[in-house]
């Protein structure tokens, strides 16, 4: 059973969830691989947020470091798992996530993925070729007679990912490509003895705090999963009462409740980051009436400006003649010192793209 403490204000819950999701000073992290095993899963639909967000929580490293990460050092990979979502997972966590998340996530597309046939046929065209850009794989597989029209080639793909089978492995002009997951992480990480209660903890220890519908909103398990592993781990947690409901968090992360600062806390965030979409309840971190501005619906999930843990504005990049300009449209007028930490923040990213970034605030 978890023991209670008082209840919580948003501010405090925004300062813990920070410093939960690498974001707050002190608690960002020295390598890529460090960022994604630390989260346990990095939201990735789009290859280049994810490398936006890996930016944000770890400031020191490059693009070309998180590629090298990626693509040679192998300790991390892009694959379909949560929710049948794309996803960087640590190498060493990728098989048992797999083997939780995977059953689930198969079960909820219906008969289309049932394509046995065309994941014997992938095993062997990518055995025999190595890696595969998308267009190379679905001529392939057509010649051998497998429908590959329309979208049958993603979801065919997506299943096999889902299944273990195959990860996107090197860039190949420009295009990720498809390799076989055990070609491209060949060693076996020891996996855990009780998953449900390892993934719940993992969770927590980047989520927290939060709810247990949270969890079931994040990981796609069933509600009897998400129940048997929360109750797993009560001993190791606090119950807190939020402003919009009741959560949990691990006993060493209370000390984020307790340490406040004066330093304003402002990081670029990507569409789709991991902050951004892990809770069922987004309340805490944008005012109801800019709501629209960050999740407006049809499961896009915009660019935000966070400061001290709430969306104050947008943000996109655009291509210059020479560098990139981040251009910021606020929800509200931003201070001059929030300006200047944004102007900072704008050129570590330029750093971190190995070019030059101008920042432009609408209204400014």
């Amino acid at each position: 059973m978890a023991k209670a403490i008082t209840a919580i204000s948003y501010a405090e819950l925004r300062r813990a969830r920070l410093r939960s999701q690498l974001l707050a000073p002190g608690s960002q992290t020295v390598s890529a691989a460090e960022t994604v095993s630390a989260l346990f899963a990095l939201q990735s639909q789009e290859w280049s947020s994810a490398q936006l967000a890996i930016h944000a929580r770890c400031p020191a490293v490059s693009q070309a470091d998180v590629i090298q990460a990626r693509e040679v050092e192998r300790a991390f990979i892009l694959t379909w798992t949560l929710r049948g979502t794309l996803h960087l997972v640590a190498a060493e966590d990728v098989r048992w996530q797999l083997a939780l998340c995977g059953p689930g996530a198969i079960r909820g597309t219906g008969s289309r993925y049932k394509r046995e046939r065309g994941l014997e046929a992938i095993q062997a065209i990518l055995s025999r070729e190595g890696a595969l850009i998308r267009s190379q794989l679905a001529q392939a597989l057509d010649s051998r007679g497998i429908p590959v029209a329309g979208q049958a080639i993603h979801h065919l793909v997506r299943y096999a990912a889902l299944r273990g089978l195959v990860c996107f492995g090197p860039e190949i002009d420009g295009d990720l490509s498809y390799v076989l997951q055990d070609q491209w992480l060949p060693e076996q990480a020891p996996q855990p003895n009780d998953p449900l209660p390892a993934l719940a903890r993992r969770y927590l220890a980047a989520y927290g705090p939060a709810s247990m519908t949270d969890l079931k909103r994040w990981s796609g398990l069933a509600t009897a999963q998400v129940k048997a592993a929360w109750k797993a781990v009560g001993n190791e947690c606090v119950a807190v009462t939020l402003p919009d409901g009741e959560a949990l968090m691990l006993k060493e992360q209370l000390g984020a409740l307790e340490t406040a600062t004066d330093e304003t806390t402002v990081r670029l965030l990507p569409r789709y980051d991991n902050y951004l979409l892990g809770y069922e309840s987004r309340a805490f971190m944008v005012a109801n009436a800019y709501a629209k501005r960050v999740h407006p619906g049809g499961g896009m999930i915009r660019a935000c400006v966070l400061i001290d843990g709430e969306a104050r504005a947008n943000w996109k990049l655009e291509k210059r003649r020479r560098g990139l300009r981040v251009k910021v449209s606020p929800f509200e007028r931003l201070s001059a010192a929030e300006a200047a930490q944004l102007e900072a923040e704008a050129e570590a990213l330029g750093e971190f793209l190995n070019t030059s970034a101008e920042l432009q605030i609408d209204g400014a």
